[in-house]
């Protein structure tokens, strides 16, 4: 079926499912096996020299995670999806089938603090230079960009500032160095908020933790390539050259325009390991089916709740890019849904880590937790969590203050989430 005629709502459920499946199940099954017996030997050897499509092992694909890497992949419109444990083994994965040692990558000032520990320590370990901007600003991106450039690496969204950067101008100024856009997408929802490939990314990976799951029960991280970037270009021997794990195979003459996506699971699942379990990709399968009604849910919740924190003594500021004065409207306006009133605000309480800490163990329906995208309203406080690890100095560049409240509405009603801060305000604040 060309799932590119259907819409959005319609692809989350119908995607990757078998219409012909011998028994007839409605539903997707969970296929708990490492391994997948060779009908013959020549099978087997096609297989693995990667002349023909089939099942060798579960590090490298699995019928469940094939359906729901279809799913993906048309909900984005891409030409294939690459399953992996977590969305920080998808960047790790993506990224390093990319660069090599000597090599660099250009990337955003404001990103979650596990990728920026990423890029500032383990790939810097392995002699991949990450450079990072200081705004985002696209002039200064391309201020960084030098022959040994690999990619330009922004968020959509940033975490958990919410700052929305150009993405239709980072990705002219990477496709005018030859080198591919990858866009972090999580708090684009699977596409459904925000699809970076309609304005120039060439490569999406998310956190499939958050909304993709949208019910806090697995972890999961996805790859998804836009088959839309030349790999052929000269820059990319390990795409379009003889592969030393495949006797001389080059990737982009044998796979086109979804050379990347094979690159990443041949070489990336395989050496890296960095394969999720079926039972986890089931259950993507399921949360996918409703993402479009939870998110709705959880956009308008969001409004709700900034709107009644611009208003209230205890708040100093609120980070909305739904409100006009947010630096980032009219990038989320542009690049998102429903005007840019994005799934998440944040907000710098009036007093000190104290009085923070304090109210957010006040807390009775909100949950305190480093997730975003649940099912239930979750409050984070970067300073001592997610950004815990940074410097102060680099808290700072990623717009993290002591203060500072990350909050992802969930599925309740939200009247009485704001009862909840209420409650938690007056206790804070006495």
């Amino acid at each position: 079926m060309d799932y590119k005629k259907l819409k959005f709502e319609t692809r989350q459920i119908h995607a990757g499912l078998n219409a012909q499946e011998p028994t007839g199940s409605r539903g997707v099954a969970i296929y708990p096996t490492s391994a997948y017996r060779f009908k013959d030997c020549e099978y087997a050897a096609n297989l693995f020299e990667l002349s023909e499509a089939g099942n060798i092992y579960t590090r490298l694909q699995n019928p469940t995670t094939t359906n729901y890497e279809e799913r993906i992949a048309a909900l984005y419109g891409g030409v294939a999806a690459v399953a992996t444990s977590s969305g920080m083994s998808a960047i790790v994965t993506a990224l390093t089938c990319l660069a090599s040692e000597g090599e660099n990558i250009v990337a955003s000032p404001l990103l979650y603090g596990g990728t920026y520990n990423l890029f500032r320590c383990t790939l810097r370990r392995l002699g991949i230079e990450i450079r990072i901007a200081p705004t985002t600003d696209p002039a200064d991106f391309a201020r960084l960009i030098d022959d040994k450039t690999r990619a330009v690496y922004a968020e959509s969204m940033g975490n958990p500032t919410c700052e929305v950067p150009d993405i239709e101008k980072l990705g002219e100024i990477a496709h005018k160095a030859g080198v591919p856009l990858v866009i972090d997408n999580t708090f684009g929802a699977a596409g459904y908020l925000c699809n970076p490939f309609d304005w120039g990314a060439d490569i999406i990976v998310d956190s499939a933790t958050k909304w993709i799951n949208g019910h806090g029960t697995a972890m999961g991280g996805i790859i998804v390539d836009g088959g839309t970037f030349d790999w052929g270009n000269g820059k990319f021997p390990n795409i379009d050259g003889p592969s030393e794990g495949y006797h001389g195979l080059n990737l982009y003459k044998a796979f086109g325009n979804m050379a990347f996506a094979v690159k990443c699971r041949v070489d990336g699942l395989r050496d890296l390991g960095t394969c999720p379990s079926p039972f986890d990709t089931y259950l993507m399968m399921i949360g996918l089916e409703t993402l479009s009604l939870r998110v709705r849910h959880e956009v308008e919740s969001t409004r709700r709740l900034a709107e009644y924190l611009r208003d209230h003594k205890a708040v100093k500021t609120v980070s909305y890019v739904g409100f006009e004065e947010h630096p980032s409207h009219k990038n989320a306006a542009k690049y998102f849904r429903f005007d840019g009133c994005g799934p998440v605000l944040n907000v710098e309480l009036v007093g000190d880590v104290d009085t923070t800490a304090k109210f957010v163990e006040s807390l009775e329906l909100a949950a305190h937790m480093t997730m975003i995208g649940d099912s239930i309203t979750v409050v984070t406080h970067p300073a001592s969590t997610t950004h815990k690890q940074l410097s102060e100095a680099d808290m700072a560049k990623a717009g993290v203050t002591p203060t500072l409240l990350r909050i992802s509405p969930g599925l309740e009603n939200i009247e009485d989430i704001i009862a909840d801060f209420e409650q938690a305000f007056a206790k804070a604040l006495k």
